[in-house]
């Protein structure tokens, strides 16, 4: 009988992530901050790094030698910007494995910042029977090819999947391959679609 796989995304769903953390001390306020990430294009960027490539070669595309040097470092400051865990989310985790549901994730998540984001929340390295980092595998959702990958080293297929994730766009993505999709706003509304699915 097969049994029906959990694929969770991570930032926005498991661990809250706040970008402009990293640099509110150094600039000294979170508007600064924000101006930063706005005056660079942070989020932008961010995105290429979660599909592979280097801050601090993206860095040297920035004409300011201190937002170059700002805009480097954050590797080094990211633990600032995921200290908060989604803790409704963990519980429905936990109630799902317990419950003997395969879970996996799918992370667009830079290679660099990965390993920091474990100093904080170790578990994301040891709790996910299959975990993909979009950094690592140099391709980002929704990309269907990561969607694939993921199916064939859980050893699963689409049509067995439940995809859950923040970005409505991602969602439509796992959807284009076959999945089922859950949009994630709050805990309280995704233990109600787990339920619904008769997987809680």
């Amino acid at each position: 009988m097969t049994r029906t796989a959990v694929i969770f995304d991570i930032g926005g769903v498991l661990v809250d992530w706040q970008p402009h953390l990293a640099w509110s001390e150094a600039l000294g306020s979170e508007q600064a901050a924000q101006d930063f990430i706005v005056r660079t294009d942070f989020l932008a960027r961010n995105l290429r790094g979660d599909h592979g490539e280097v801050f601090s070669e993206m860095a040297l595309e920035l004409e300011d030698l201190e937002d170059q040097r700002l805009f480097a470092a954050y590797p080094s400051l990211y633990t600032r910007t995921v200290q908060a865990a989604i803790p409704g989310t963990w519980a429905l985790l936990d109630q799902l494995k317990m419950r003997g549901v395969p879970v996996h994730a799918i992370t667009n998540w830079s290679a660099e910042t990965w390993p920091e984001g474990l100093k904080v929340h170790p578990r994301l390295g040891e709790v996910f029977e299959t975990l993909v980092v979009s950094g690592r595998e140099r391709m980002i959702k929704p990309d269907p090819a990561i969607f694939h990958l993921l199916c064939e080293r859980a050893d699963v297929a689409p049509q067995d999947c439940v995809f859950i994730d923040d970005g409505l766009h991602n969602v439509d993505g796992a959807r284009a391959v076959g999945m089922d999709g859950i949009h994630f706003t709050s805990p309280e509304a995704l233990e109600q679609d787990l339920s619904k699915r008769g997987l809680l």
